[in-house]
């Protein structure tokens, strides 16, 4: 009996004084293994008499169970301790941050999209969006080009088959808005995304480009609507002071057109390389909507007016940002693309 009660003194000791779960389980193998302490008293119990065979059992049974629940407690409290060690040696503070932490940069495109999106946002338009691979009948003939018309030859067309191709200007967008409103007044919205044509490249021409057209029908609309909402945006996207002046010109889908300068930012108009010389820039085209192209969409013309214009974004970008190559936006050069990096 005092064998049995120094093997599950020696246990509980050890158990106290394990530091780590490996130690913990060589006691675990060493008092309660196959060949173990508290195994080789049981082996024991066979040379004793018959009568004190139950007794002998029954006290090294005592001392498995006591051996076996102080193990399992000291494994608990070793795997909270493991478990605080590891979260204390992992810890993040999320409160210190990099230096110089790198976050890239918006393309310069979606620069001046974003800051042309919210400037007409806050004038109550809205955004309208439309499919890059676009139906003829939407790209040309609501537009007021019929298949015959003499314009189809200034848009050098990418057609994927005689009645689809990839839009040549995102005034299909507008014709798709028209057609939804069936009618009905006021209409306004802008239109940005991609255009394809038939083009070769170089610093000033590209196959695919950015477009932002804008929409404006209702009652009593006018050409001074249409300048005073362009001399805004001159202001808001070039510097305040800008004004704008209108040139005859010709567009199918709006009577009277016009091409649309902008005082040059920076020379104030007195004449400079930018502007060679003139103090004025070329930025856009617009016009008041043809009469025609709202009847085809059922409006009516006699009751209905509306201004269109569009801007190239590549254009407001190479003059905001000063850059003379209309590839760079295209070609994904990180030395160019590097110039618009943000830092926090």
């Amino acid at each position: 009996m005092d064998k049995i009660l120094e093997v599950q003194e020696a246990a509980l000791e050890a158990i106290k004084q394990a530091t780590d779960l490996e130690s913990l389980n060589q006691i675990r193998i060493q008092y309660l293994g196959k060949k173990g302490s508290i195994q080789a008293l049981m082996n024991e119990m066979k040379e004793l008499p018959k009568e004190e065979k139950p007794i002998f059992g029954s006290k090294v049974n005592v001392c498995k169970q006591e051996v076996t629940s102080a193990l399992e407690k000291r494994q608990e409290e070793l795997e909270v301790s493991a478990l605080s060690e590891n979260l204390i040696k992992d810890k993040i503070d999320i409160t210190l941050r990099e230096s110089n932490l790198r976050l890239g940069t918006t393309h310069p495109l979606m620069m001046i999209q974003k800051e042309i999106e919210d400037l007409f946002i806050g004038m109550g338009y809205t955004i309208a969006e439309g499919p890059e691979v676009e139906e003829d009948y939407y790209n040309f003939e609501l537009a007021n080009i019929p298949k015959d018309h003499p314009a189809r030859d200034m848009q050098d067309t990418f057609y994927i088959d005689p009645n689809t191709l990839l839009r040549t200007h995102t005034t299909a967008m507008q014709m798709r808005e028209l057609e939804k409103a069936k009618g009905t007044t006021p209409i306004k919205l802008i239109c940005p995304g991609k255009v394809y044509r038939r083009d070769d490249d170089d610093a000033t021409h590209s196959h695919q480009f950015m477009q932002c057209e804008g929409l404006v029908v209702g009652e009593n609309i006018t050409l001074a609507d249409l300048k005073g909402t362009l001399e805004h945006m001159a202001n808001a996207m070039f510097g305040e002071g800008r004004t704008i002046r209108f040139r005859p010109s010709y567009f199918p889908f709006t009577e009277p057109s016009v091409e649309v300068d902008v005082s040059c930012p920076f020379c104030n108009g007195k004449g400079c390389s930018v502007c060679k010389g003139s103090g004025w820039i070329e930025i856009l085209g617009a016009g008041m909507v043809h009469p025609h192209v709202l009847e085809m969409n059922g409006f009516d013309a006699e009751k209905c007016s509306g201004f269109a214009f569009g801007v190239g974004l590549e254009r407001v970008a190479m003059l905001k940002y000063g850059i003379d190559d209309i590839r760079n936006f295209y070609i994904n050069d990180q030395r160019f693309l590097k110039n618009f990096d943000r830092y926090d």
